[in-house]
Formats: structure tokens, sequence, C-alpha cells
């Protein structure tokens, strides 16, 4: 594949958009720069779905940016993406090297690809107008129903590997149910369940409901993307390797 200005890789949650763009990394010695509303916070691991193994094949890896960087209690927000992608947009391109966004944030996504600018908004001091990013979009399209068991057992998954135990942690640590809530999803079912409101089953059945609701809202994003004038060239996620 030729090198572009910026290669972007979307899709909706357990379509193995990470992995992909991992692998894409590698064959053009790139650097991702992560596209997730929650992968900025430090502690929200599991719940975020990091998957930090992902970025190192063998013994290859990955350099990302935009991940672990502030604290869980924080509120980042879309002003905040835009001056530290571009900030890594900026370092990564002074290097030599190819950037690749990856992400599922399709709010993230386009704010940088269009040069989003909100007057209606109070400004942070670091507010400025950025001008379009021009990309190469790659979207992981991924069978509604493979999907769905992707999600089912991602949940299941993360469960086993200690997302109850991360809540407990980050509760501990101060934050109050209020504040862990606010992140959504994981955060709010599974807080919902350590303070005693939502049995196991029923936090595990409505979260599961609740991320599947998810990725059909990011889906619907990315299509009106298209209606928004941006060209996706869908990949489908069983047969990734016609790219390489």
């Amino acid at each position: 594949m030729e090198t572009a200005n910026l290669i972007t890789v979307l899709g909706p949650t357990a379509s193995g958009k990470t992995a992909f763009a991992v692998r894409l990394a590698l064959e053009l010695d790139a650097e991702i720069i992560s596209a997730d509303s929650r992968q900025v916070y430090r502690g929200m691991t599991i719940g975020t779905g990091k998957d930090l193994g992902d970025y190192r094949v063998g013994d290859r890896a990955v350099p990302y940016h935009l991940i672990d960087i502030c604290d869980a209690g924080e509120r980042y927000n879309v002003y905040r993406f835009q001056n530290d992608f571009h900030a890594a947009f900026a370092d990564i391109k002074a290097r030599g090297k190819q950037a690749i966004l990856c992400g599922g944030s399709g709010l993230y996504i386009e704010s940088v690809l269009r040069g989003y600018d909100f007057p209606a908004v109070p400004k942070t001091p670091l507010q400025v107008a950025y001008p379009p990013v021009e990309s190469l979009i790659l979207g992981i399209d991924i069978d509604r129903e493979l999907r769905r068991q992707k999600i089912s057992k991602r949940l299941d998954d993360r469960l086993r590997e200690g997302l109850i135990e991360e809540v407990q942690s980050l509760l501990a640590s101060g934050l109050s149910p209020e504040d862990l809530m606010y992140y959504g999803l994981e955060y709010r079912f599974v807080t919902l369940h350590v303070i005693g409101k939502l049995t196991f089953q029923e936090m595990h059945d409505q979260l599961e409901i609740a991320i599947h609701q998810f990725a059909k809202r990011q889906m619907t994003w990315f299509r009106g993307m298209e209606r928004r004038g941006f060209t996706i060239r869908w990949i489908d996620a069983n047969n990734k390797k016609e790219l390489f």
C-alpha cells in the first residue's frame, strides 16, 4: 500500500481494527494515534479494551499515541483530542514516519479529518482552528452476526480478566460511583453491580445489550460520514489480506 498524508482505520467495536492497524503499521513502519475517547485514561484498561498486547507482534512493537495520557476522573473532550492529535501527528511526520489514526470514536475521527470548530461551545484555553486533514480512510466491515458473537465473547473474556476488580480498584482510589459511571457502558453497569444495584446476571445481560447497541450507533456514524462526503474504503473483516 502506498503511504498517504494520514491513514485512518475505523470500525465498530470488536471488528478487529486495532489488530489490522498494527499489521498495517508494521508494513509501513508507521505509528498509531488512538482515536478512542476512553483509552486516554490511566487505570481504565480492561473496560476500555486497550488490548496493549495487540501493539506487539513477535519481537516487533508499534509505537502508539494518546493512550494513558490523563488520570481517571478527568473529563477528556474533543477539543483536547484535536490538540493532542495534531501534536502527535506533527511529531510523527517530523520524524519521517507514516501516521495511522485508529479508533471507533466517530466524533473524534471526524473532528480532525474535517477540522471541526465548535463556536457555540465554550472553548478551552487551547482551542485553535485546525485545517482539515487529508486521509485515506479504511473501514473494517464485519458481518453483524459475527460482530455480535465477538462482542459477547469479549465481554465474557473481560469479566474473567478482572473487569469487576478494575472497577473496584477505581472506586477504592477515590472515584465516586457517579464519576465512574460517567465513562459509560462497562463502567456504568459494572459499577451498578459493585454497589449492589444490579445482580451479576442483570449487569451482564444489560451490558451485553448496551454494547451491541453502541456498535450499531458507531456504524450509523460511519455511514453518516459517507453521506457527509467522506470516502471510506470498506475492508471485509474476514478478508483483510487483500491489502497485503
